[in-house]
């Protein structure tokens, strides 16, 4: 017992000693924590998150370690000037999210001044919790003060051992760090990388490190273009006036079909092909998409080509007929770009453009880059009256109110303007698919046990991804019938196209796709391969089960005639746009895609990593394997190698676009003079 009274008393001591001569330090420390603290309670109402509570943590012991360089009577300035800092990104945050419930970005800040309400009604919006966090430099200049006049500084003057301080300091800030990433999961991560929502990336990793991270994301891209843009500009013209892409830019059936008419895209949050096929109780998991595919143009075979981006890059792609970006964002990291895309096409033909989400506009940074997209108007979650209670399903409005008054709406720009094209944003259907209410497919499997003779019931997918996505999906479906009965009974929509597509795969794990298809839940366990209902379910069937639809539909009699039956061609997201041109008779060769019904089986879909899918073969650039889909099908080398010879040109000349902003036509002329 004694021995422990030692141990914990000189423990206290060189506790206390530490204290004494870091007393400066130890007040930057608390300060700068404390308004990271009071941020996050006065925002999202998290202060006491544990990820960003020792992600800040580690943050500010590594920036403050290297106060320890200057001399101690020379700390105060070092210290100083980074609690201004911090204090200057605690006070632009709580006022940006005021106005928009949503955490600053630098390069949105940049944009405010174009914003016309902004600059009138700031004033009026701020509060006093707005400004409290002014007193964290206050407060530390009185403790320097304070110190100033006692014998501190010439007493740490005398003993400080500044290189053992900084490194005893620094890595007490990087052992946070390492707890920080021991703790955190691949969507903590996924979320960082991302910056789609920067609620979930405060709450997660702190304000510290996300203003960091949004800086960074903010300067690479504009670092990277200023270097080879002669290089970039031909490569892209050569690619573009190849001979190669000019033999399939030729008139087919559907040109110029479209010609006249509206056009509506409907963008469907995390659908997949395979739910098409699915029963559980008799009850179809998606029987009103099924019936819509039935009626119009279904093309079955049709691969989003996202990245980190997800829903926004099949915005951009569906758009513009391009690829995402290989690093950030295009609508984070190239928002002020300047874009080719089908809605600016249109709308330079007269037609009235807009954009349509449940959600707030600034996810995904849509509130500044639509309106680059050619979108002349965006109605968000404030354009719609919803009860945030019964009304509201992941992140925003749900589906079925958002399409019931999406079709008012609608039925509005029909009699208001002579021709629209606009795109309407679904979201319930959004991972990570949580139970709602409204929810009511029943996946529970009952059978009579072969031994004991009783009837038993197993819901063995409800608890996992896959059952809660199924779930989830029929519900979406649902309220697609709701929008499709809408669109039928209403006086209007007589000269309007829908398209509708999937955006992306829901992200479901090997692991639980194969959990759908290969358990016995007679057994409790999966089937074995030896089994004969056993469905054979490898790394690229997973990627090959990725496919979502793509529809075009109409309830016009005379053009839904045109506009049915079943296209199987693999085709990817970017042949969407330059197959929508030709329908709408628009001379457009800026885009990596192609016509579909001119390609046909020459086609390749090209992925931002490098893999590469055509009729023949799925490709995996990082393995150099692939596997042949046709049976019989004997390949030479030249086919392998050609094909990804031409993946690289392809995202070589998409990210040249991206990077250096090539459809900009001022900074084109003014670089190449």
């Amino acid at each position: 017992m004694k021995k422990i009274n030692n141990v914990l008393k000189k423990i206290s001591l060189l506790l206390y000693s530490y204290i004494y001569k870091n007393r400066l330090f130890l007040s930057y420390v608390i300060l700068s924590f404390a308004g990271c603290l009071f941020l996050r309670g006065f925002t999202i109402g998290n202060a006491l998150n544990f990820k960003s509570m020792i992600t800040e943590l580690g943050l500010i012991f590594i920036i403050g370690s290297f106060g320890y360089f200057c001399k101690p009577d020379k700390q105060f300035r070092y210290f100083f000037s980074w609690l201004c800092i911090f204090t200057l990104i605690f006070v632009v945050n709580s006022i940006y999210y005021t106005f928009y419930t949503n955490f600053a970005s630098v390069g949105e800040l940049a944009t405010l001044s174009q914003a016309e309400t902004v600059t009138d009604s700031i004033f009026d919006g701020l509060k006093l919790v707005d400004f409290i966090y002014l007193f964290i430099p206050i407060t530390f200049c009185y403790i320097h003060q304070k110190l100033r006049y006692s014998p501190y500084y010439n007493y740490m003057l005398k003993i400080e051992k500044s290189l053992k301080l900084f490194l005893f300091t620094m890595g007490i800030g990087i052992a946070i760090i390492v707890l920080r990433l021991i703790v955190s999961t691949p969507s903590d991560f996924s979320r960082l990388a991302k910056l789609w929502n920067r609620e979930s990336v405060v709450e997660r990793f702190g304000i510290l490190l996300y203003q960091g991270n949004d800086i960074f994301q903010t300067l690479i891209p504009k670092i990277n273009s200023l270097f080879g843009y002669e290089e970039a500009y031909e490569l892209f013209t050569n690619y573009f006036e190849s001979e190669e892409r000019e033999k399939y830019n030729k008139e087919n059936k559907y040109t110029g079909i479209l010609e006249g008419y509206n056009v509506v895209y409907v963008h469907m949050e995390s659908i997949q092909n395979f739910l098409m096929d699915l029963e559980f109780n008799g009850q179809t998991v998606t029987p009103n998409l099924n019936k819509l595919a039935s009626e119009g143009l279904f093309f079955s075979n049709f691969y989003p080509q996202i990245s980190t981006g997800t829903s926004s890059d099949a915005e951009y792609i569906m758009l513009t007929g391009l690829m995402p970006s290989s690093s950030g964002t295009v609508f984070v990291s190239y928002y002020d770009n300047t874009f080719n895309t089908i809605a600016t096409n249109l709308k330079n033909k007269g037609y009235y453009t807009f954009s349509m989400h449940g959600n707030y506009s600034s996810m995904w940074n849509r509130n500044n880059v639509h309106p680059r997209l050619g979108y002349s108007e965006m109605y968000y979650r404030e354009s719609f009256v919803f009860d945030t209670e019964k009304d509201w399903i992941g992140l925003g409005v749900n589906d079925k109110v958002f399409f019931e008054q999406a079709i008012e709406k609608l039925e509005t720009f029909e009699s208001t303007y002579e021709n629209y094209f606009g795109t309407v944003i679904t979201l319930s259907n959004h991972s990570p698919f949580d139970s709602h209410e409204s929810f009511d497919l029943d996946l529970t499997d009952y059978y009579t046990d072969e031994v004991t003779g009783f009837d038993v019931s197993n819901c063995y997918l409800c608890d996992r991804d896959i059952g809660r996505y199924i779930v989830s999906s029929h519900y979406a479906d649902e309220a697609l019938g709701d929008f499709l009965t809408y669109i039928k009974e209403s006086d209007y929509f007589n000269n309007t196209v829908f398209i509708f597509y999937g955006d992306h795969d829901a992200k479901i794990s090997y692991k639980d796709m194969n959990y759908l298809y290969n358990y016995d839940y007679t057994t409790g366990k999966l089937k074995d391969k030896e089994d004969e209902s056993y469905i054979e379910y490898d790394s690229y069937d997973h990627n090959l089960n990725k496919k979502t639809p793509l529809i075009i539909w109409t309830k016009n009699k005379t053009l839904s005639k045109k506009l049915k039956g079943e296209v199987d061609t693999t085709m990817g997201m970017y042949d969407a746009a330059p197959t929508l041109y030709n329908m709408l008779d628009i001379d457009n060769k800026y885009v990596l895609g192609h016509d579909i019904f001119n390609i046909q089986n020459n086609n390749i879909v090209v992925f931002p990593n490098g893999n590469y899918l055509t009729d023949t073969i799925y490709y995996n650039n990082s393995t150099g394997e692939y596997k042949i889909l046709k049976e019989g099908i004997i390949l030479d080398n030249d086919y392998i190698t050609d094909n990804v010879e031409y993946t690289e040109t392809l995202l070589g000349v998409n990210n040249a676009i991206i990077t250096y902003d090539l459809f900009n036509m001022k900074k084109r002329d003014a670089t190449l003079e």
